[in-house]
């Protein structure tokens, strides 16, 4: 276990370190609400589309993660790798080339019969990854990089201490597999010279810098939805949770959901509008073999909050947020 415990907080610590995965001055700005409003940024469907729209509208009062969050420093430093990977054409004359570092220098150990026991770097050397960025962008995300950096040794003992450290690190590594399925459509659902990336982008930076985003006035339909509630009346909850649960399995490293399995739908308590506030439900995956697994769904307001599942039952996955949209919007009624 501890071995197990070990390897999953290096894991977590590559992320906060580099924030990037294999392939792959503070204080208020003067922006105003834009006069030239963009048409649509679309995110439907991707796995951080809610926190998208969020920068992209520039309604940074909605975004619950900081700048120096892994988190965001992954998705900042992702897409800056996706774009240069995919629109390098569109990238001005003075672009410059986006850095990592790498181990210069091990220290290996050995046990008493001269075997290897372990290796750890004690010297770190930056590197070019031939990919390239816009410089006032990659400039702001080694802003926030620094910040988090300074934090390291803090950061470290929040996950040393963390109780739930094995179920958080697993899930920092589903949220690399799913940031890294955003980048794959992100530039498919967004052509790379469209205003609404370019807006995108401009926010991105603002929210590294600790400044104020340009805003945009309609509302994040992700926002409205958590003010109006989820729908009354019966509600198809074998599609809603197959859904949901589809949409989570394309993190997982090793089991594989079989899709339509969900099973024994059970309601364990609901709000005063007879809407649910948790329900549970089997469903089937395949790995060594076949079996059976289970998810707990917890409710706010009407909306899928957390989904548990049985092998971290106390780690909390956010559902897909384009899903939930739906549901809002009545797209699961019976």
């Amino acid at each position: 276990m501890k071995s197990s415990l070990s390897t999953l907080l290096g894991l977590g610590l590559i992320f906060v370190i580099t924030t990037a995965f294999n392939s792959v001055t503070e204080g208020e700005s003067d922006q105003q609400p834009s006069t030239t409003q963009p048409t649509e940024f679309n995110t439907d469907g991707l796995y951080f589309a809610e926190l998208y729209d969020y920068i992209y509208r520039g309604h940074f009062e909605n975004v619950e993660i900081t700048r120096e969050d892994t988190q965001f420093l992954m998705i900042f430093e992702q897409y800056l790798r996706g774009y240069g990977r995919r629109c390098d054409s569109y990238l001005p004359a003075n672009k410059v080339e986006i850095m990592e570092q790498e181990c210069a220098a091990e220290d290996v150990s050995y046990n008493s019969y001269g075997s290897e026991i372990g290796r750890v770097c004690v010297k770190w050397r930056w590197v070019g990854t031939d990919l390239f960025a816009r410089p006032e962008l990659y400039d702001a995300k080694m802003e926030a990089e620094g910040i988090q950096r300074a934090n390291g040794l803090q950061t470290v003992m929040a996950m040393i201490l963390d109780p739930n450290a094995i179920g958080n690190s697993v899930d920092i590594i589903h949220k690399a597999k799913g940031l890294k399925n955003d980048m794959v459509q992100m530039f498919s659902l967004n052509q790379c010279d469209s205003p609404e990336l370019r807006r995108f982008e401009d926010n991105l930076a603002l929210f590294a810098q600790n400044k104020s985003g340009i805003r945009i006035q309609a509302a994040s339909k992700y926002a409205t939805m958590k003010v109006t509630g989820g729908p009354a009346g019966a509600q198809n909850f074998n599609n809603l949770i197959d859904h949901l649960v589809a949409n989570q399995a394309k993190t997982w490293a090793f089991n594989r959901y079989t899709a339509g399995s969900v099973a024994n739908i059970t309601v364990l308590s609901s709000d005063s509008q007879g809407r649910p506030t948790s329900l549970k439900a089997d469903y089937s995956y395949s790995g060594f073999g076949s079996s059976i697994g289970w998810v707990n769904i917890t409710f706010a307001n009407g909306l899928p909050d957390c989904m548990y599942f049985f092998d971290f039952p106390t780690n909390c996955k956010t559902p897909n947020s384009s899903i939930v949209a739906a549901y809002a919007q009545g797209g699961y009624a019976k």
